[in-house]
């Protein structure tokens, strides 16, 4: 009896191995899409700026450093960790990131056999004069099955192979899209905290006027009781009080917003948002270095993950390829069957076993099939040209900011000297109003145009840090 059963184990062996020789051929045939290659870009030598320093050949960048070490700013940073931790955005994308994983895991497993073990019973009771009457003695049918079976497709095209590279670019994409969201979260938490230091600095601004303002129109309502200025001049000044203080409670109002927007963009609820320093005690940064252009395919994630959509796309290309060609697949089932429970394992007598091998070619499929090929390639073709104008728009965004920063540079000086002057004006004006030699006009037009001259000089040192930090995020930055 065990001489039967080792005999028949060993010629189900036998045909198992003659079918794995007769696809091993097959397995080292090419991918039908070819290998995969990077879109070729046409990258500048540099960015587009009159700055020497920024179109220098030296590949350092500020993308490489942490924010940590970027932002000097220690509430910033504390806002900057808060967000990082508790985003919405940056969990749901690391939610991604997970999902993408799984699919990864499940296609890794493509070409592992398929094992399946069963059993099966059944009790039949046919009729006396159909073709399956039983003339034995016996009225019921039994029949009793007790089996494995195992499957296994051969990558004979890369269809198998091309799936996995397809699941892995997938995933890798998720990963460089969270990137982004982080990229984009450090960058919109500098610019809301810097444009909050803003108004702090208007508010306080519009205060000293308000004040000032305050100090000319009792020194008016003195004079116009001396007889030396008319209603008119007091009139004209307390309109002019009254604008300055009507920006008081709208200025309030709008910190009130950004502090509520920086919570929620935190991941808390709307709040407000401690600081200690003023816009003008931020640093800023002449000349930060930029690198070269190319430097972007390697740094800003929505580059990266562009690409890596082109790699999928290009997978799922070859995987409906190789749909157009014979696939093999190999089965093989083994087990015990008998009439009756008690003959079940009764061996070698219950044994049986089944290998076979076919070779499918799709026929009535192929209009199909060779459809769902072209869409493929048209995605292919598509996920190139988007890639080619992320690349463009990326380096169209670091040379938009670096020429920004040059000449936010240039206005704050004339913006700083512009206030420096306004503020002189004023103290003379009062001074030569004082006098008899300057009128109460003169007096409203020089304080009206020194508050709009410092709020002004506030508002382009407020973009200046958020061109940095535009910059640091278009680079690339903040992601590591």
């Amino acid at each position: 009896m065990m001489e039967d059963v080792m005999m028949k184990k060993q010629n189900f062996f036998q045909l198992l191995r003659f079918l794995l020789l007769l696809s091993g051929p097959a397995l080292t045939a090419c991918n039908p899409a070819g290998p995969y290659r990077q879109p070729d870009v046409a990258m500048p030598a540099a960015y587009r700026t009159s700055s020497s320093t920024a179109n220098g050949k030296d590949t350092t960048t500020v993308a490489t450093m942490p924010y940590t070490v970027f932002f000097t700013d220690a509430t910033l940073r504390s806002l900057i960790d808060s967000a990082v931790v508790s985003s919405l955005d940056l969990q749901i994308a690391l939610r991604n990131i997970d999902y993408s994983r799984q699919a990864l895991n499940a296609a890794r497993l493509g070409n592992i056999p398929a094992l399946a073990i069963g059993a099966d019973a059944s009790l039949s009771h046919p009729s006396d004069y159909g073709p399956n009457a039983v003339t034995s003695g016996e009225k019921n049918k039994q029949d009793y099955t007790a089996y494995a079976t195992m499957s296994w497709e051969a990558d004979i095209w890369g269809k198998i192979h091309s799936r996995k590279k397809s699941a892995l670019a997938t995933y890798l994409q998720s990963a460089e899209a969270a990137k982004a969201v982080k990229t984009r979260l450090v960058a919109d938490v500098a610019q809301g905290y810097y444009n909050l230091l803003m108004l702090d600095e208007q508010l306080e601004t519009t205060r000293k006027n308000l004040a000032l303002a305050d100090t000319t129109l009792n020194m008016m309502k003195l004079q116009y009781n001396a007889g030396m200025v008319t209603s008119l001049a007091v009139q004209q000044q307390e309109a002019s009080r009254a604008s300055v203080a009507l920006s008081i409670p709208v200025t309030e109002q709008m910190i009130s917003a950004q502090e509520n927007a920086l919570s929620i963009l935190c991941g808390k609820m709307p709040g407000a948002v401690n600081r200690q320093k003023n816009l003008f005690m931020i640093a800023v940064y002449n000349d930060l270095p930029a690198g070269v252009p190319v430097s972007l395919l390697q740094n800003r994630p929505d580059v990266r993950a562009s690409e890596l959509a082109v790699r999928a796309a290009h997978a799922n290309m070859g995987e409906a390829a190789a749909s157009l060609y014979p696939s093999l697949k190999i089965t093989a089932e083994g087990g015990v069957n008998a009439l009756r429970a008690s003959d079940l394992f009764s061996l070698p007598g219950s044994l049986f076993s089944v290998v076979q091998g076919s070779l499918l070619q799709p026929i009535f499929q192929q209009g199909q099939l060779r459809a769902r090929y072209g869409q493929s390639k048209i995605s292919w073709e598509k996920s190139e040209l988007e890639f080619k104008q992320t690349v463009l728009k990326a380096v169209g965004e670091v040379s938009n900011v670096l020429v920004q920063l040059e000449k936010l540079k240039a206005g704050e000086t004339l913006a700083a000297e512009r206030s420096t002057t306004l503020r002189k004006a004023v103290a003379n004006a009062g001074l030569l109003f004082r006098s008899g030699m300057a009128t109460y006009l003169e007096v409203i037009v020089a304080q009206t145009n020194a508050l709009q001259a410092e709020l002004a000089l506030s508002d382009i040192r407020r973009q200046r840090l958020s061109a940095m930090a535009e910059l640091y995020r278009a680079l690339g930055g903040g992601w590591k």
